[in-house]
Order: C-alpha cells, then structure tokens, then sequence
C-alpha cells in the first residue's frame, strides 16, 4: 500500500529481496489504505493534515528507481544506487477501481484485480488489455484475479464455515472491528439478521466462492473465463487456520496441483 511509505523506501527493501531471492519477488503496489481510515490516519508520519493523493507520482518515482530513469538534475538521482544492484523485483499494480486498471495499461504492468473487494471488475480488466502499452516490465497484458474462497468437503460445511467472514464483514460495513468470530457464533448472528423484504432490491454483496472441490473448481474457472486471468489468487478467511489450511489441501487436488 504505496501511500503508507516513501518511493525510495520500498525500491530498496524490495531491490535487497530481489537479490538475495532472484527472479522469485513480486513487488505488487496498490493505492488503497488497505484498512479502515482510523488506522490509516495512525500511519501516517505527518498528522497535522490529510496525507496527498499523489500516487501517480509516487509509483512513477518507485519505478524509476528500478529503471534508472530519475533525470541526472533530478534532486533524487544520486540515490538511485540501490542495495539489490541489477536485481531488482517484478512490480504489479493491485487494484479495485477503473482508474487501477487504466495506471496498469499505461505504465505497461501486469495488473491484480481484486474481485473479493469488487466483483464487476470485467470490464476492467477488459479495458485494460485493449489499452496496454507495452514496456520495459511487461510485452503484453498480464491479469491475475483474486477471490473469496472457502472449500470443505461438502457444499454445506464450505457455507458454515465462510459464516465467520460473513459476520466480520457485515460488522465492518457497520463500523464495527472484530476478531474473526468461531463459526457458531458467526451462524446464530447470521440467523438473527433481518430478513430482506419481498420485493426490495438485493443489496451489492461480494462474491464468494464456496463449496465442495468440484463446486470450488468449476467457480474459479468461471471468474478466471470472466476476467480472461492469467491467474488466480485464491483469498480464504476462516475461523480455524486448520480449516483454511484444508482448504487450500482440497483445492489443489481439485486442480491437480502436487504438494511438496
């Protein structure tokens, strides 16, 4: 969350992971807090005002560093010696919103969509395709999507287990931080909550991807085929890390992925 830190701050932590890591480091940069505004106002250095919304800039200096095409008269040029050397990690560009997809197409980088944030993102994504402009980081486009995954080895025991993300974030939406709850909390909360009225509107809800491995499997290929990804990263909230773990277990062998 580039808004959080300085440029140059970042290009040497991540050149020191590319070179004692090579060719193994992602560098994805996102422009939003990533948290709530009480906790992003606690980040920041300076509190007598609102923190700037320059993030074009700053992703344009970070860049640069890596490039090595700060200006020679530019009051930074001389830092641009990075810990790392050559090495240096492969930046993606995170996002939620169109103006996300269109900074991606224009600096010519691989581009995160976050469907767990905003489902609708499609459009996007396509957008971004049609507009990339190739560069020195990537030739073509290159899309990942990420979503809200729970498998357990049944459809039923997948929907009582996402229940804890459910309640955290409706409570969120309230204004309300709390720990992810145990399931049977999270379910007697669930079933207290009003019902919608016939006839009204559903609410926006974000997408979940729940259930059986087979139900699991043909859901992901299906946002993959929506966003034409390239990839998929799977996001999986559950009360019980040995259910969260099981369920990264029951989708591999889904995909027939090998575990180490």
């Amino acid at each position: 969350m580039l808004p959080h830190y300085r440029p140059l701050k970042v290009a040497e932590t991540f050149s020191m992971l590319a070179a004692l890591f090579p060719d193994r480091i992602d560098l994805a940069v996102g422009r939003a807090a990533g948290t709530d505004p009480t906790t992003a106002y606690a980040l920041q250095r300076d509190r007598r005002r609102a923190a700037p919304d320059d993030f074009p800039e700053q992703l344009a200096e970070l860049l640069a560093y890596y490039e090595g095409s700060l200006p020679a008269d530019h009051p930074f040029a001389r830092l641009a010696a990075l810990p790392g050397g050559a090495h240096h990690p492969d930046p993606w560009l995170l996002g939620s919103s169109p103006q996300s997809g269109v900074w991606a197409a224009e600096r010519g980088l691989p581009y995160a969509f976050a469907d767990f944030i905003n489902p609708q993102g499609a459009d996007v994504a396509q957008h971004y395709r049609r507009a990339f402009l190739p560069s020195s980081w990537q030739k073509s486009p290159q899309t990942m999507v990420a979503v809200w995954v729970v498998c357990a080895e049944t459809d039923d025991l997948a929907r009582q287990l996402a229940a804890s993300a459910v309640m955290s974030f409706k409570l969120l939406q309230r204004g309300q931080l709390i720990p992810v709850p145990p399931v049977e909390t999270a379910l007697r909360f669930l079933d207290s909550e009003p019902k919608p009225l016939e006839g009204a509107l559903p609410l926006r809800t974000r997408r979940r991807v729940l259930g059986a491995p087979a139900t699991v499997r043909a859901g992901l290929e299906a946002v993959a085929r929506e966003y034409a990804a390239d990839e998929v990263m799977i996001v999986t909230i559950t009360y019980e890390h040995t259910a969260r773990r099981r369920s990264y277990e029951l989708i591999a062998d889904a995909f027939g992925i090998s575990r180490r």
